[in-house]
């Protein structure tokens, strides 16, 4: 089997620590012509939510790979690791929803195995670093051209875990939606496709009483405005041009945020 060329890389370790260095030795020892793409160990900790949304997000743009991906409060626990199998690739992690936006952008589920075959494994298997004693390995055999089945038995498609759906409500002239995620530059990101921005006019308010400019870049706005646009996930987002929405507006992920025209 001709196994693959990458295999990306995404977690909450962080690289103030050892962990991801460590994972890349796992992988390294197994597949050592695999080469690794980053795609970021920086997910807040344990935010299994925008760890998922990072990887579905980057993922189909990057070439065909395993996909491995740790963010996994439940470690240690009897919460399963799983091989997912796509049309246009794998992915490797725990069953906590954390995979699955992903490998519905990557064209849906066509199988899913339990990760349990002991002999992939390197070593005894910490209960505390599944990333780097069960997960790595995984993906490095899964690289390597190993089928996913040998990785342990199957798993019905709607027993996986899955994260809740994200509330989006629209109606004339205004959208309401979840704060999915936040970047590094303070952008607020909302679980409402960007399509949903069309039936809205330029004047709009936040909240009832914040106002903003819908625009299609940053600097449709003047410097310390609002701007409402379609990212480059297409999804609906809040920025500030030279500032961060985050701050302006005082949200989180799971917050509602309601966009409504400027009557």
């Amino acid at each position: 089997m001709a196994g693959y060329e990458w295999i990306s890389f995404t977690t909450d370790y962080g690289t103030f620590d050892g962990f991801v260095a460590a994972c890349h030795g796992s992988i390294a020892r197994v597949a050592p012509q695999a080469r690794v793409i980053d795609v970021t160990h920086h997910v807040p900790p344990a935010d299994v939510t925008r760890g998922a949304a990072v990887l579905a997000q980057t993922a189909p743009y990057l070439p065909p790979s395993v996909h491995l991906a740790v963010v996994d409060p439940g470690v240690g626990t009897a919460r399963r690791g799983i091989v997912l199998t796509t049309p246009n690739g794998l992915l490797v992690g725990p069953d906590n929803g954390l995979l699955i936006w992903a490998a519905e952008a990557l064209g849906g589920i066509e199988s899913a195995h339990e990760l349990s075959n002991k002999d992939w494994t390197l070593g005894d298997v910490s209960r505390t670093f599944h990333g780097r004693d069960l997960f790595a390995p995984a993906a490095a055999r899964l690289a390597a051209g190993a089928p996913a089945a040998d990785a342990g038995p199957s798993v019905a498609t709607p027993d996986l875990v899955r994260l809740p759906d994200p509330v989006v409500t629209i109606g004339d002239g205004w959208i309401e939606a979840e704060v999915l995620t936040v970047d590094r530059f303070g952008n607020v990101q909302l679980a409402a496709g960007g399509s949903m921005l069309s039936g809205l006019g330029p004047e709009l308010t936040l909240n009832g009483n914040v106002r903003a400019r819908r625009g299609t870049t940053f600097a449709d706005v003047n410097a310390g405005e609002l701007l409402v646009f379609a990212d480059s996930a297409d999804r609906v987002a809040i920025a500030v041009n030279n500032g961060r929405a985050v701050v302006v507006l005082s949200v989180r992920p799971g917050d509602m945020i309601r966009i409504a025209e400027r009557r």
